[in-house]
């Protein structure tokens, strides 16, 4: 069987195409979770968010979370069940954090994969296009939220007080992939900016 130059082409679009959706996040928040405010959650009718860890909450050298990360917690579950899942294997580490913040965690969630997230889904009993996945890698948390059909909210990742602030390697390499392969981060929705 041979295929025509226009069929190789339509192949390589779909793929590009499927690439660019899959690594495309619903919403771009400027900085951090922390800007992640009540009424972002309830514009797009969010009634659970399912929170990345590392770089996401807390940096990842840190083992506590900050009394501005505390008190953001307090604020947004009023709003919305929230839950953690980590790809971090230290149960130390992320259950001193989520015993911190009062909330329940999946630790080792080898992200892309979707099964610790398809369990904290089925802890919060909501349907999965109610619930965000928010995390600051495109290839990890907006792909494996993608896959599963929730609204995927890419934010920038928290960095330590004494980190160099481009020492984001690997996101910076999945920012680029992504683009090669068609996603943009320019989101879907508008950028939120809380300071405007």
């Amino acid at each position: 069987m041979e295929f025509s130059q226009s069929d190789i082409s339509h192949t390589k679009s779909k793929i590009i195409m499927t690439w660019n959706n899959i690594l495309q996040p619903d919403l771009i928040l400027e900085g951090s979770v922390l800007n992640l405010t009540p009424d972002t959650i309830q514009q797009y009718g969010l009634k659970g968010l399912v929170l990345d860890v590392d770089d996401t909450l807390v940096p990842i050298t840190v083992s506590a979370a900050s009394p501005e990360m505390k008190q953001w917690v307090e604020e947004i579950r009023t709003y919305a069940v929230l839950c953690l899942v980590s790809n971090n294997l230290s149960e130390y580490r992320i259950g001193s954090i989520a015993r911190s913040l009062n909330l329940p965690y999946y630790l080792g969630a080898a992200k892309p994969s979707r099964r610790k997230i398809r369990a904290a889904l089925e802890q919060m009993n909501l349907p999965v296009h109610h619930v965000g996945m928010v995390g600051d890698r495109l290839f990890t948390d907006v792909l494996a939220g993608n896959r599963l059909g929730m609204f995927t909210i890419l934010v920038e990742p928290i960095v330590h007080a004494d980190a160099v602030l481009h020492s984001h390697p690997i996101r910076n390499f999945e920012v680029w992939v992504s683009e090669i392969l068609g996603a943009s981060i320019a989101p879907k929705h508008t950028k939120i900016n809380k300071d405007l």
